[in-house]
């Protein structure tokens, strides 16, 4: 019975130190754990900023074309994961989507692309962005990009459409 009392009294104490864990975890995104459900729906950028880095130094982002292409594009997000982004000059791209809750101290939004007979589970490469916040209205993606040892971020501002 002793024995027992003393599981109980670690796996509380363990308990508490985790959940202490998750909190500051959350202060650190300042997105917390945004639902999946929030990411749904039809977006357009429509601002990118710079952090740590001048805007002419990103000639490619998703492998694709330079970030100021992306303006304007609009990006279709349904719950089962399937997306497909579209740029101003017409170009289409079908993703796979998803938001990764396990990725220590970040919160990320994440996307594979697909081509015309693609599965998504046998493509192994995609993008990371860092949820910096998403209301269902607006949302903040931040994709990092290192400079020397540093790490610098293209901020792209979205607002909800649909």
């Amino acid at each position: 019975m002793k024995k027992l009392s003393q599981y109980l009294v670690i796996l509380l104490a363990a308990t508490v130190i985790l959940s202490a864990c998750s909190t500051s975890k959350n202060a650190v995104t300042g997105a917390s754990n945004v639902s999946r459900g929030k990411f749904t729906g039809t977006w357009t950028i429509n601002n990118i900023s710079y952090d740590g880095i001048v805007p002419q130094a990103v000639q490619n982002v998703f492998d694709q074309a330079p970030p100021a292409d992306f303006m304007g594009s609009t990006w279709k997000l349904t719950n089962s994961g399937n997306g497909i982004y579209t740029l101003q000059n017409g170009t289409s791209q079908t993703i796979f989507w998803s938001v990764n809750n396990d990725a220590g101290s970040s919160q990320l939004f994440q996307f594979k692309k697909l081509y015309q007979g693609d599965k998504a589970q046998k493509v192994t490469q995609g993008y990371q962005l860092v949820i910096a916040g998403n209301d269902g209205n607006s949302m903040t993606l931040k994709s990092p990009i290192a400079v020397g040892d540093k790490t610098a971020y293209i901020i792209y501002s979205f607002t909800k459409a649909q």
